[in-house]
């Protein structure tokens, strides 16, 4: 349903490079020099902190609070497929790639506060070992989010999402055709986030990426982005923000597309250590 409120989408890509917020940034320096990053401190330190202890505080705040301040999150579009033979498939945000040889993702999914019900999802990986991760774009974000609904297990969500099928290569799970990168993966390790004194509350899974499908359209080559800092990285092997279009989980019910980016190379240390003072590890 619409916010009668907000502006139309801006179906237009947002995504562009920009310099970085501190581009004249020194070593040692800190946050010198920049208004922008000198402001910033002096706001927080007006305002001041709140510290919150996890164990004292209830699960729903601890949740809304971690969600809202870790973000933007990727999200994992997750088919899998059930013991009967059910087809499944609902997004998460507890997810990242945390390898990349050999390729590794994973996908945390919470379980109910007694600690007895999973995720459908999570059961189905559990049992039957492999998955697909799908990377949601723009275009067919409603349809992602409608998989989310809080249905029975037997509910198909690829019906509902109205959503396409595309036969994976070697595991059994499909993956979404409208998808631009998907990963057909199996099944690592599980691992119980277990609770010093309460049931487990969630259970994270590894994924090990057996075959990646990658829409030819959003490859990268060396001179597809004349705007960003020449010669910084390899381009080949990547892909690009603005033809991906990718989607990404804030706080709440938002969702937020990918806007400006900006490129800062990772320091070589024979080019910046006579711009060091000296220091070393443990000195004060």
């Amino acid at each position: 349903m619409a916010a009668p409120d907000r502006s139309p989408f801006n179906y237009e890509p947002s995504f562009k490079y920009t310099q970085s917020p501190n581009p004249d940034f020194k070593p040692v320096s800190g946050l010198k020099g920049s208004p922008f990053a000198e402001e910033w401190i002096k706001q927080g330190e007006e305002a001041g902190f709140t510290v919150v202890d996890p164990k004292n505080t209830a699960p729903g705040n601890l949740y809304r609070l971690l969600i809202s301040g870790i973000v933007p999150r990727p999200i994992a579009f997750v088919s899998s497929i059930a013991a009967d033979g059910t087809q499944n498939l609902a997004p998460f945000s507890y997810f990242n790639v945390v390898n990349s040889d050999p390729p590794i993702v994973s996908v945390s999914f919470t379980v109910s506060a007694a600690g007895t019900k999973k995720k459908d999802t999570c059961n189905n990986i559990l049992t039957n070992k492999t998955f697909t991760v799908n990377i949601i774009s723009e275009p067919f974000v409603e349809a992602a989010n409608w998989c989310a609904v809080d249905s029975p297990a037997d509910v198909d969500e690829w019906y509902g999402s109205g959503l396409t099928k595309e036969k994976s290569t070697v595991v059994e799970p499909p993956r979404v055709k409208e998808s631009a990168f998907s990963l057909e993966c199996e099944l690592y390790q599980s691992i119980e986030l277990k609770h010093p004194d309460k049931p487990p509350g969630g259970i994270l899974v590894l994924g090990l990426v057996k075959m990646i499908h990658v829409r030819n359209d959003i490859l990268i080559h060396p001179t597809d982005h004349p705007n960003s800092t020449a010669g910084s990285v390899p381009r080949e092997w990547t892909i690009d923000p603005s033809k991906l279009r990718a989607v990404s989980r804030m706080g709440g019910i938002t969702y937020c597309r990918i806007g400006e980016a900006f490129e800062i190379p990772r320091p070589v240390w024979a080019q910046v250590k006579d711009n060091y003072d000296g220091r070393v590890a443990g000195e004060h």
